[in-house]
């Protein structure tokens, strides 16, 4: 299939029919063009400039695939919402990289790159483009508009547009959870390209699919106020508020700014309709794609219209809009909260982990097996003190998924090593900045944060935190050991200055899931879907074990995860790369008795230990890396 990129053509997997031959004409992505509008970035921006070029040519790469194998699944509002729309989310996220990668380097981002972020089906053999989503102020949720007229779904004029179409499409076995929804990732387009990471995004997580899975306000009575959210019964749709977020509406907003809370109602409803009626017929998944997903589209459409009217009215925009897109199902299943569980703090809105999330680690048969180490390997360790963020230093982004994006992860991350990792870090800037590890490396090292459940943490109101249903008592481990190892077949050699490398996936079903649950006492036996239950006397172990194979060129990749890789069964690497010192990030808690401690992670993961993960930046020199690698491959014990 062919990847039009305004001029640009990429890569193929078969060639479109030509029409002239009689044959059916295959549709394919069209998007605007975007590189002879950066042509001009200055040295400082030009390799994250070209970097995220590539990425937008993947991203359509992706689509095209996506539509070519969904083929007869739907017509044009499932492509429109399946597949164009998340790309949209997609594509915004690399060109507000792009102008942010400007702006670092001192120079104005270049005009209009927002408008670059909508694409176009063309070509399908029927005449029509499918799921044109308009442009500028005209857009609506979807489908072409023609100014504020537009509804939430296809064509329409005013109010007259009704909500309930360009759901139906959606559901099917066939469709791609991540398409709909947001990844550690991301969030951004790192998480949308085969990726289900940290937002760690993997399925289509821009910078809107971060959102969390909504908060509504469980105290309020809504008595027939137009206020955009509502708290929902048993098994009902509950989205946040709307109307009290978005302050003093000017007089010359206030009509648009009403008649779109009165949609928001609207779509809600419809939700709740879909929802009961489709009662029985499937589980999470279900419900996650065929009733949120597009719930969250057709809100994110009219929180922007409700923006465009506060920006025409020369008022700011209210910022409480980007974080209110997303909703989710109240106690499902009535009552409480189901076999969700409850895990207290913040009203009963917590969703997971669940009892069956729980296992004895007493009930586990030993299942780790270390590869041995040959004549040519590598057996020496170097461990790097960084403490236990006794400073408490967290933020729930993610610099690797979502830079540039606040609160990219949804959940809080502890920090060890560099004292300045936010989304706005630069290899510049963590340079620059101060480091925990008592040898002055100032590399950084993150993990999503253990939390006892039922009490109460200072985020419990923010985002990161009780916002993204991430609740209780974030715990400080008791030990945090960085250690690089060797590996068993051969020599290993110096990893680059800003390798970056994540461990695990925190999208379940992800691709390699790699987080390590054990007990002090019990190591040779490690989960990887479940939370272990210690005996008395021992404790709770996290165990990241990071990819120690690098393909000798790139600090990172687009999903990154291809850049680097785990070493084979036998612990040699695979063909193409090297072996590199062997991180391993193990971290031990005093944890609660009994199943009252998670994880945090995206809401709608429901804290499943699967889930867990690890990022690294590597920030260590050409000398402390060569004494890393000397002491490794003599065989020495080095601190």
């Amino acid at each position: 299939m062919t990847v039009v990129a305004g001029s640009l053509t990429v890569g193929a997997t078969g060639a479109a029919a030509n029409p002239r031959s009689g044959a059916a004409f295959a549709p394919a992505i069209s998007c605007p063009a975007v590189a002879d509008r950066v042509d001009d970035a200055p040295a400082r921006a030009q390799a994250e400039v070209q970097r995220n070029l590539q990425q937008l040519e993947t991203q359509i790469a992706d689509a095209n695939r996506r539509l070519a194998s969904s083929a007869g699944q739907g017509g044009s509002n499932f492509v429109r919402n399946a597949i164009l729309s998340p790309l949209k989310d997609k594509r915004a996220a690399a060109l507000r990289r792009i102008e942010i990668a400007f702006q670092r380097a001192g120079a104005r981002a270049p005009q209009g790159l927002d408008d670059l972020a909508t694409c176009t089906v063309q070509d399908d053999g029927s005449g029509n483009d499918d799921g044109g989503q308009g442009t500028g102020d005209q857009q609506g949720d979807a489908g072409q508009g023609t100014g504020d007229q537009q509804g939430d779904a296809g064509q329409g004029t005013g109010d007259q547009q009704g909500d309930s179409q360009g759901t139906g499409d959606q559901q099917g076995d066939g469709q791609d959870p991540g398409d709909q929804q947001g990844d550690e990732q991301g969030t951004g387009d790192q998480q949308g390209d085969g990726q289900d990471n940290s937002g760690q995004d993997p399925g289509g997580q821009g910078d809107g699919d971060q959102q969390a899975e909504g908060q509504g306000n469980a105290d309020q009575d809504r008595g027939g106020q137009d206020d955009g959210g509502q708290t929902g019964a048993p098994g009902g749709i509950n989205c946040p508020t709307v109307a009290d977020r978005l302050g003093q509406i000017p007089a010359r907003a206030r009509a648009e700014v009403q008649r779109n809370l009165r949609q928001l109602e609207t779509q809600i409803a419809e939700a709740n309709r879909r929802l009961k009626n489709a009662d029985g017929q499937a589980g999470t998944n279900f419900v996650r794609n065929a009733v949120l997903g597009p719930l969250k589209a057709k809100r994110t459409a009219t929180l922007q219209r409700i923006a465009l009217a506060f920006q025409r009215a020369g008022a700011r925009v209210p910022a409480a809009l980007r974080t209110l897109a997303t909703c989710e199902v109240r106690n499902p299943g009535g009552g409480g909260n189901g076999d969700n569980g409850d895990n207290g703090g913040d009203g009963g809105q917590a969703r997971g982990p669940v009892p069956e999330d729980f296992v004895d680690i007493r009930s586990v048969r030993p299942n780790v097996n270390v590869p041995r180490t040959q004549r040519n390997g590598s057996r020496g360790t170097f461990s790097v003190d960084c403490g236990r963020n006794e400073g408490r230093i967290f933020n729930s982004d993610n610099v690797i998924v979502a830079p540039g994006v606040s609160n990219g992860a949804q959940h809080t991350h502890d920090y060890v090593g560099n004292e300045s990792t936010n989304n706005q870090s630069t290899n510049e800037s963590l340079l620059a900045a101060g480091t925990t590890c008592r040898n002055g490396d100032k590399s950084t090292h993150y993990w999503p944060v253990v939390r006892a459940l039922g009490q109460e943490e200072f985020d419990a109101n923010q985002r990161g935190g009780g916002l993204d249903l991430n609740v209780g008592k974030i715990l400080t481990p008791a030990q945090v050991q960085i250690t690089f190892k060797g590996n068993p077949t051969a020599k290993v050699v110096p990893a680059p200055q800003f390798l970056r490398i994540i461990t695990g996936n925190a999208r379940v079903g992800g691709a390699d899931p790699n987080a390590g649950w054990t007990c002090t006492g019990f190591e040779n036996r490690q989960l990887t879907d479940k939370y272990p239950l210690c005996p008395r006397g021992s404790r709770l172990v996290r165990v990241f074990d990071f990819q120690s194979c690098w393909d000798g060129q790139n600090i990172d990749s687009a999903n990154h995860r291809t850049h680097v890789t785990f070493p084979q069964a036998d612990g040699s690497c695979p063909q193409g790369f090297q072996p590199i010192p062997a991180l391993q990030h193990r971290l031990v808690y005093n944890v609660p008795r009994g199943p009252n401690f998670a994880v945090d992670g995206f809401p709608e993961e429901l804290h499943k230990p699967i889930t867990d993960h690890s990022d690294f930046i590597n920030l260590m020199n050409e000398q402390q890396m060569g004494q890393v690698v000397n002491c490794i491959n003599s065989g020495r014990r080095c601190r």
